[in-house]
């Protein structure tokens, strides 16, 4: 599945795709583990796609999962790459060309904001995340601030209010 992906996308939204495939398809995943590991797969350094496939890989079949899913991902367009590179220049006279490259980014805006749309559902589920999520859409989106900086200081106090809140929960 991981090669398909790797093999058949580019862009962004690939964390929709694999979304539909592991959680909706699958059924592998509850949405709520996917979606804690698409928040620390966009947390880690590396590209979130590959930081995903290794998280999911992980999760089903240990080391051997997370290796397998990563090299599936990377393996197909590595290879797709090295074939492209020599038809590249022809490619993109032909008149119709940069049109599609325009309809494929925007189906791949168009998956990321699914993405989007069902992280902002799930962070409404508690006042403390739907705060944090403002939060770093203020700092970082509106405000311009560095998102390691915003990151810095909303994730420590998120992480103390999710403890306080399934503190109070037990008992």
């Amino acid at each position: 599945m991981f090669f398909r992906i790797g093999l058949l996308s580019f862009g962004g939204g690939l964390s929709g795709w694999v979304y539909r495939e592991v959680v909706v398809l699958r059924r592998w995943m509850d949405e709520d583990e996917f979606m804690s590991g698409l928040a620390l797969s966009q947390i880690l350094p590396g590209a979130n796609i590959a930081n995903l496939s290794i998280y999911v890989g992980q999760k089903l079949y240990g080391l051997v999962g997370a290796a397998v899913t990563f090299i599936g991902l990377l393996s197909g367009p590595f290879f797709a790459v090295l074939a492209l590179a020599g038809v590249y220049s022809a490619f993109k006279t032909v008149p119709y060309a940069e049109p599609a490259m325009d309809g494929i980014a925007a189906a791949a805006i168009g998956l990321l904001l699914i993405i989007v749309g069902r992280g902002a559902r799930r962070a409404t589920r508690s006042p403390q995340a739907l705060i944090a999520l403002l939060a770093t859409f203020v700092g970082v989106g509106l405000l311009h601030l560095s998102l390691l900086l915003v990151v810095a200081v909303v994730g420590p106090l998120s992480v103390v209010a999710a403890w306080h809140r399934n503190a109070a929960d037990a008992q």
